[in-house]
């Protein structure tokens, strides 16, 4: 199904009168306090979150998945729900493939129905911490960093074709995130695991395009228990390093021990410009693929004031780095949760953006603790949600996605169209 302009239209008319107080009571409040509001409008606006393939469907734990309904049965449905997305919020406009869970068959086509979305290709993603049909090594002990060569080239050459791919769809990066480690003391040579899995990945860096990057994921445990071989930003940092000036460490919001701090990890790279990309989601515990927010918003606060610091600073060398999301779970619709990590991201993003940075920098300066902790805490407790809606509103967008969403009934109008038994591709 497609959402129609007139539909839209019909849902701000109905919604503006009531927005319309809300944003002018803000933006005056703002503006009084010095805050450029058209200029945070115009950032809104330009501001894109990548939506993986892979979240939406239904996801699950080891324990099992339990399936929603009129999922997306293949890559051209899955793209016609971010065209869904990005029709509510206009800050969906790409999707990020993993293959080989979504091999783009007919490139030409897929390009085709994306562009007909207004949605470009964001990263693409490698898979080696599964066996697939028909493979001829196993990954049960490694890929990139296994003992015997022939599955080291193996998980290679899956890297190099996940390249190709992405270039004739018109993708500019690939993500590497490795399973790859060890359950028991003594069962890997931490060293000499380390050392093939920089082989590896030098092998791969040589077939990248000169306009692409390269973003290598780390995460300290799971699926392997007492070592993963790219175990911290540390590692990764060092891997992007000796690779050279087009490899970049991706943080995953949920690939860290408890109590991470995760600013100021971003922080770090952003001064080293090797900061690449965000696998955006929320936990409890530990990779909890929760919906973004939805546990830790000061977190995810001061995470973005720390980007936003970064990118506007003339003297950081770091490029902008990617967004995209990486949540999914068993107990929502998928589509509605996207459509929450999505606005609240944007969410944080804007807090950041009304902080009075030369207030801050002096407090910081003049060691003055309470009026430092003050300048963020009024920003993180300001909501910002209207200037989000008007942003929409100017895009096109509807004024409040979810709700329209739901008054359009998309999740049934999917199953009528797919049935209650279709079940996504992938996870």
């Amino acid at each position: 199904m497609n959402v129609e302009k007139y539909q839209i239209d019909e849902h701000n008319s109905l919604n503006e009168r009531q927005h319309k107080k809300r944003y002018d009571f803000l933006s005056e409040m703002l503006q009084q306090e010095g805050i450029d509001v058209e200029a945070i409008i115009k950032k809104l606006m330009d501001f894109q979150i990548a939506i993986p393939s892979w979240a939406l469907g239904t996801g699950g734990t080891r324990f099992g998945r339990f399936s929603g309904t009129g999922e997306p049965r293949s890559l051209e449905e899955k793209i016609e729900d971010i065209g869904l997305l990005h029709a509510l919020n206009r800050s969906s406009g790409a999707i990020s493939l993993h293959i080989p869970w979504d091999i783009p068959e007919n490139a030409d086509a897929i390009k085709s129905l994306a562009g007909s979305y207004d949605i470009v290709f964001d990263a693409v993603n490698s898979n080696t911490f599964q066996d697939q049909k028909n493979q001829n090594y196993s990954y049960k002990f490694g890929s990139l960093s296994h003992t015997q060569k022939e599955v080291r080239q193996q998980a290679i050459h899956h890297n190099i074709e996940v390249i190709k791919y992405g270039e004739v769809l018109g993708s500019k990066a690939l993500t590497v995130w490795l399973a790859d480690g060890s359950c028991f003391p003594a069962q890997q040579n931490f060293r000499k695991a380390l050392q093939r899995t920089l082989e590896s990945l030098q092998e791969i860096y040589a077939h990248l395009p000169t306009d692409w990057k390269m973003f290598i994921e780390y995460k300290p445990y799971e699926p392997n228990f007492y070592s993963t071989v790219i175990q911290d930003w540390g590692t990764s940092f060092l891997l992007a390093n000796k690779l050279g000036s087009q490899a970049f460490t991706l943080v995953d919001l949920g690939h860290h021990l408890p109590n991470t701090n995760i600013e100021q990890i971003v922080a770090t790279l952003m001064m080293e410009g090797k900061l690449g990309g965000f696998h955006f989601n929320d936990s409890k515990y530990g990779d909890d693929d929760l919906t973004v927010g939805s546990i830790k918003p000061y977190q995810l606060f001061l995470i973005f004031n720390e980007l936003v610091e970064g990118i506007e600073d003339k003297n950081t060398k770091n490029p902008v780095p990617a967004w995209m999301i990486d949540a999914s779970h068993n107990v929502k619709d998928p589509l509605e949760d996207l459509l929450q990590s999505v606005e609240a991201i944007k969410i944080a993003y804007t807090q950041a953006l009304i902080i009075h940075r030369e207030m801050l920098w002096e407090a910081q300066r003049q060691n003055d603790v309470v009026k430092a902790q003050e300048i963020v805490q009024n920003a993180f407790r300001t909501d910002v949600r209207p200037l989000l809606a008007e942003a929409r509103r100017r895009s096109g967008a509807a004024i409040n996605p979810l709700g329209l969403f739901r008054k359009l009934e998309v999740r049934k109008k999917l199953v009528e169209e797919r049935g209650e038994l279709a079940i996504a591709t992938g996870l």
